[in-house]
């Protein structure tokens, strides 16, 4: 299973070779305790979730030192796979539902990552700073950044400037809004070549 992985990161060292391997093991065997993916989607965990995180890793390479919080992670999407991915940032995954960040916690200990932190509620109760807020489909970009601006640091570490960066699907027109003409939308159909990304998008927008 990890070859869907190895197909597009083949340069990754055997450690993150070996969490990736336990979270391919680890995700179906939680999944029928839990239901943190649609029972109809755990075969296409490699693909479908794990992979459609690392877009993000396609998108930008996070400098060491760079702090991201996942913005309704669930079961831990996209901020394990890219905890693995960059072992030398910081993450930080929140979510409002305490079984689905249980499975999240759990995978992220048999990984050993020590990279990763947990919030379980409202990001509202978030003080910290980070980066970048990464996200997946959990609500429209404005709405989104309106919450966690204020979480969002003004220091830039980064090759790009700080800000919001969102995995979606479809046509975006009506789900940027305002943010349209300051957002960059990339297809991961340009990185990734499996069907089901074919109209997936990576979203980055500035936070300031």
């Amino acid at each position: 299973m990890e070859s869907i992985i190895l197909k597009y990161y083949p340069d990754i060292a055997e450690s993150q070779r070996e969490s990736f391997r336990t979270m391919f093991r680890l995700y179906p065997e939680w999944n029928d305790k839990i239901n943190v993916i649609s029972r109809k989607d755990i075969e296409n965990l490699g693909v479908n979730h794990i992979l459609h995180s690392l877009a993000i890793a396609k998108f930008i390479r996070f400098a060491p030192g760079t702090r991201v919080m996942d913005f309704g992670t669930g079961g831990g999407f996209p901020g394990l796979p890219l905890a693995v991915m960059f072992p030398e940032c910081r993450f930080h995954l929140v979510d409002r539902t305490g079984k689905k960040l249980k499975v999240a916690s759990e995978v992220a200990e048999a990984c050993g990552l020590e990279n990763v932190t947990f919030q379980h509620g409202d990001v509202a109760e978030c003080k910290e700073k980070f980066d970048f807020v990464v996200s997946r489909a959990v609500m429209p970009q404005p709405d989104l950044l309106k919450i966690c601006r204020k979480n969002i640091s003004a220091d830039c570490h980064n090759a790009i400037p700080n800000g919001l960066i969102s995995l979606k699907g479809g046509e975006l027109s009506g789900d940027l809004g305002k943010l349209l003409s300051s957002s960059e939308v990339i297809n991961i159909s340009d990185y990734f070549d499996e069907p089901f990304f074919g109209t997936k998008k990576v979203v980055y927008t500035p936070a300031r």
